[in-house]
């Protein structure tokens, strides 16, 4: 079972919250980054995108960058923008925007269970990303955004959150994005731990290298504390947990940059041998199965053909990794989408549109457009033992970075 446990951080003074928390460093470039913090002295992209404060040619993984982010992370602390709290504490985070509302605790979770499989990891951590993220968690012993879980459905969790929603919050604010942002501080939290401890799995939704970076964090750490006992702070790693039926999963579109030295017409023939393909006015597929591909200008409809008889049955899977077994490996010699320069990955809102200003301004020659993975189908693929690909959800409204940190 999945252990949670409250902890001891920092956050943001109430009054100054909304100009320290920011957006995930990883949804931003360093320019995005460096516009959002433009006159925002005490915000958490002075820590999490230090780069921001020194020359544009640095090079965001050097060691001045993340000297430079522990000097603004103490500065942050020294001049009260962020403070430690009293007593150990979880938290309740909601956020609301067009409806939509998603309220997850806020909590510490072991990597032992990272490590043994309580906490499901169903897709593959950036590495670059991963290898980053844990030398700023090194370097700041902290964590200063979280790791987006998921679980199933638990009555027992809800009657607990519901009280707690209708007392006074800790922080409400709202964002450019036109997110209401809420949190409720629950000294101790014990009631929580208790029922969460009946929880069989948790399932990493988003953040996938921010759970792979605080392992391999506890790792060194372990080798370097020869009295290590699993009961020291590195152990653990800020999350926010989320029940299934109120998480928001967007598709992650993909553009190739070329097309391996063929035509578009070459292309398309070569796809019709193995998706039903038929052009389209729609940019978005209507069902998983279904993929929409952008070349030359047109959308086209693609659904993959049944296997002849008696050959090998045909791929299955979510939509990412039909398109990786059908177009991307066998077609475009794409077989390691991680590392691969020639392709890009698209999320978020307005991803569909962006996908067709890649491929008409001929940064891409070809986009695909592809359905959400749902909670269900991710944590059924987790139980099962299998990954999915690179790349295959976004969780959106993205939580702010800075609302609590964990210190070890």
């Amino acid at each position: 079972m999945p252990r949670i446990r409250a902890f001891q951080g920092l956050r943001p003074s109430p009054e100054l919250v909304s100009g320290v928390a920011s957006v995930p460093y990883d949804a931003v470039d360093r320019d995005e980054a460096s516009a959002l913090a433009d006159r925002l002295p005490n915000s958490l992209l002075r820590v999490d995108r230090a780069e921001i404060d020194l020359p544009p040619e640095t090079d965001p993984c050097s060691e001045g960058v993340y000297q430079k982010a522990l000097a603004n992370f103490l500065l942050l602390q020294s001049k009260g923008a962020l403070v430690r709290e009293s007593k150990p504490c979880v938290y309740l985070y909601q956020q609301r925007i067009d409806g939509h509302v998603q309220t997850g605790l806020a909590a510490i979770c072991h990597v032992g269970d990272y490590e043994e499989g309580a906490i499901k990891n169903p897709a593959l951590p950036d590495p670059s990303k991963e290898a980053h993220r844990a030398r700023l968690v090194e370097t700041l012993c902290a964590n200063t955004t979280p790791v987006i879980l998921a679980y199933r459905d638990t009555p027992e969790i809800q009657a607990l959150v519901q009280p707690v929603l209708v007392t006074a919050p800790l922080y409400r604010f709202r964002t450019p994005d036109e997110v209401e942002h809420t949190v409720w501080q629950i000294p101790g939290g014990e009631a929580f731990q208790e029922a969460f401890s009946k929880v069989p799995s948790c399932y990493v939704i988003d953040s996938q290298h921010r759970a792979a970076a605080a392992a391999r964090v506890c790792r060194e750490m372990r080798a370097t504390h020869p009295h290590h006992s699993g009961t020291e702070d590195y152990n653990w790693f800020l999350c926010v947990l989320f029940p299934a039926s109120q998480l928001q999963i967007l598709p992650v579109h993909r553009v190739v940059k070329d097309l391996n030295g063929l035509s578009n017409q070459e292309f398309l023939k070569k796809i019709s041998a193995v998706f039903r393909c038929k052009p389209t006015g729609t940019s978005a597929p209507k069902c998983p199965g279904e993929i929409q591909m952008y070349l030359g200008g047109s959308w086209f409809s693609l659904a993959p053909k049944p296997a002849p008889s008696g050959s090998n049955p045909a791929p299955t899977g979510p939509d990412a990794q039909l398109l990786q077994d059908l177009v991307l490996a066998p077609l475009l010699e794409i077989h390691d989408p991680a590392s691969s320069k020639r392709i890009e990955f698209l999320s978020g809102p307005r991803s569909t549109m962006e996908l067709t200003r890649w491929v008409d301004a001929g940064k891409a020659a070809v986009g695909f457009s592809l359905f959400p993975v749902s909670p269900d189908q991710l944590m059924a693929a987790a139980d099962a033992g299998k990954q999915l690909p690179f790349k295959s959800t976004c969780f959106e409204p993205k939580l702010r970075s800075g609302l609590f940190i964990h210190t070890f």
